[in-house]
């Protein structure tokens, strides 16, 4: 892809703004509104594959997938019940819609006790579908689980999830995207220390500030030293890289950068009001740091074309407000 056209592209997504791409379902900490900014990051414009160890929401292969700048995309978690939600996206699409329109009318009479009982079945069952659902009925998005594993959050009690006809419209035009998709279910080591030379890896791995506290936001925690050895193993096999890592909000910080002895270029965006302090009644806008590998600025031509890549003049800075 030539410049020009990159720039082509790039005024579309200045154009259609961050909620033109679609999102399957609500989750916390989805990267959707800056798929804009991480995907001008891609070489030449496009990629082979795309590689979304820590997939989550999986905004970024999404948002890849509608611009068509990776021909493929494999995601993958630890969390299976959400990778398995992803098989069902893709794969049973009309089975997913069917089982959350028929839960979203039941809830009907009661939803409070419906939501406890939903939620209680699935920690017993680990079932996607009911996943689908407690994601669309529990506050702000914003998953938490138990030390032993459990889902634990509460619902939002102002709201009854997305209306089916709202939904399936949703899961369809995912399931488009991502029905020729690799969805697995696993830690992010081999699939990045692996990944060939020509693949792209994006992560958005959990924050220092998320981890090891009494009400985890992550299903499995993630140690800084950890991650930090597995990236230098990375950038030693010349694997091009993103990482979305840890923010700054106007009065906190979460954790520490990484380590400078892995070479990776670190650049700021702002990632617009933190949910997080939604949630505590504040009001905060963040700013989140990208790292990029030394094998990927060397295939965007350096740190200048980078810098150009992000100019906060491509992006419409106003969606953020």
């Amino acid at each position: 892809m030539t410049l020009a056209s990159l720039d082509t592209l790039q005024a579309r997504w200045k154009s259609d703004g961050p909620r033109s791409v679609v999102q399957a379902f609500p989750y916390q900490g989805s990267k959707r509104i800056l798929a804009s900014q991480i995907l001008s990051l891609f070489p030449d414009g496009k990629v082979g594959r795309l590689v979304e160890p820590f997939a989550g929401s999986a905004a970024i292969s999404v948002a890849a997938r509608h611009y068509g700048v990776a021909d493929h995309v494999s995601i993958s978690d630890v969390n299976a019940p959400l990778m398995g939600l992803w098989q069902m996206i893709a794969n049973e699409p009309d089975e997913l819609v069917s089982s959350y329109s028929r839960m979203w009318h039941e809830q009907q009479e009661d939803p409070r006790s419906y939501y406890l009982k939903t939620r209680e079945k699935f920690n017993e069952t680990q079932r996607p579908d009911l996943l689908l659902y407690l994601l669309c009925r529990c506050v702000k998005a914003a998953v938490r689980y138990s030390k032993s594993g459990s889902f634990n959050q509460g619902a939002d009690h102002r709201r009854l999830g997305a209306r089916p006809t709202a939904m399936s419209d949703r899961i369809l035009a995912a399931s488009k995207l991502m029905k020729t998709a690799e969805i697995g279910t696993g830690s992010y080591e081999d699939l990045l220390v692996s990944a060939s030379r020509d693949d792209l890896v994006y992560m958005d791995p959990p924050y220092q500030g998320t981890s090891d506290v009494p009400d985890h936001r992550y299903l499995k925690g993630l140690t800084r030293e950890t991650f930090s050895e597995t990236l230098q193993k990375a950038v030693s096999n010349g694997v091009s890289f993103i990482v979305s890592y840890d923010v700054v909000t106007e009065d906190n910080k979460y954790g520490a950068a990484l380590p400078d002895e892995l070479g990776l270029t670190h650049r700021h965006i702002t990632a617009g009001v933190s949910s997080q302090a939604t949630l505590q009644g504040k009001k905060q806008m963040t700013v989140e740091s990208l790292y990029i590998s030394p094998a990927l600025l060397q295939r965007l031509g350096g740190a200048d074309e980078l810098d150009r890549r992000m100019e906060p003049r491509s992006w419409r800075q106003d969606s953020l407000a």
